[in-house]
């Protein structure tokens, strides 16, 4: 019979082209992987992998094992939450991925609740990457991501995903409180002088933000370039930069700043998204019921 983390691994390769990409995105030896992946060619009985240079490529009968491979994980998937329905209380361990805001406000609040109503689900967190979070997902390493979409950016959910939304976050210009008030909302031209803590440009929020400026035919000087909203935060507090912060620090974290609306009042959309077989599962459900609960109590704008 054929073993399902072996396809589970074959499945990656084809998704990520390299022995090397599986074994660092997953955390295994290149080794581990090749050895699994020989026990599953041994498994099938036919020729799964053949050399190419220094690699290796897929043969038929592996891209055919690959599109079944989806299948049969989304019925696992299915019969997975069926059987954590089929018990009075929610329980096991549910991995979610998030980003730097989320995991400063809403999370910590939806983990008290839940450690309240259903204190036998185990959380775990990680902060990654909107695009390594996707990557996990898929790959079974996680169990929901909670993620955001910026205007004109497209949707990162992938197909066999169910997207929830949780809500719309403004995104605001905040200054440190002694610079000059531009007009509200903020007239971008009047901040042709600034010094900018702003996200990489490869990354979504990044991008949108050198767009609105390039618009408003301002080009930054960059003084930190960082993910950090946090950090953003700071460099704006202590007077040495102005950045785009959503409205979700509004707070503490914003202190001795001054927040002024954006031309448009650009939002950014923030949901949960999972595999669509574990739409219906108890943790699933619980764990996006406290976090909406803790959206209610955190967003100044819901």
């Amino acid at each position: 019979m054929l073993n399902v983390h072996r396809l589970t691994l074959l499945r990656e390769l084809h998704r990520r082209g390299t022995l090397a990409a599986v074994a660092r995105d997953l955390n295994y030896s290149p080794s581990a992987v090749s050895h699994q992946l020989s026990q599953l060619e041994k498994e099938a009985g036919v020729p799964l992998l053949e050399p190419v240079g220094r690699g290796v490529k897929l043969t038929d009968a592996a891209r055919m094992l690959v599109s079944r491979t989806d299948e049969i994980l989304a019925v696992l998937d299915r019969a997975e939450a069926d059987l954590a329905a089929s018990t009075p209380t929610v329980s096991g361990t549910l991995r979610v991925t998030s980003f730097h805001s989320a995991l400063a406000t809403i999370l910590p609040t939806a983990l008290t609740l839940l450690s309240a109503r259903h204190p036998d689900l185990r959380v775990e967190v990680f902060h990654r990457e909107i695009g390594a979070a996707f990557d996990g997902l898929a790959a079974h390493l996680y169990d929901l991501v909670i993620g955001d979409q910026w205007p004109d950016e497209p949707d990162p959910v992938r197909p066999g995903m169910e997207r929830q939304e949780l809500f719309a976050d403004p995104m605001l210009l905040v200054m440190p409180a002694d610079r000059p008030e531009p007009t509200e909302p903020a007239d971008l031209t009047e901040l042709a002088d600034a010094r900018w803590a702003i996200d990489p440009e490869y990354l979504p929020g990044g991008r949108w933000v050198r767009r609105m400026l390039a618009q408003a035919g301002v080009v930054p000087e960059v003084l930190c370039d960082t993910d950090d909203p946090l950090l953003q935060a700071h460099l704006v507090r202590t007077g040495h930069a102005v950045a785009v912060i959503p409205s979700l620090l509004v707070g503490s974290f914003l202190d001795q700043t001054r927040a002024l609306p954006l031309p448009g009042g650009p939002a950014r959309l923030l949901y949960t998204a999972v595999r669509e077989g574990q739409t219906g599962h108890p943790a699933v459900r619980a764990f996006r019921a406290a976090l909406a609960s803790a959206a209610r109590r955190e967003s100044p704008e819901i």
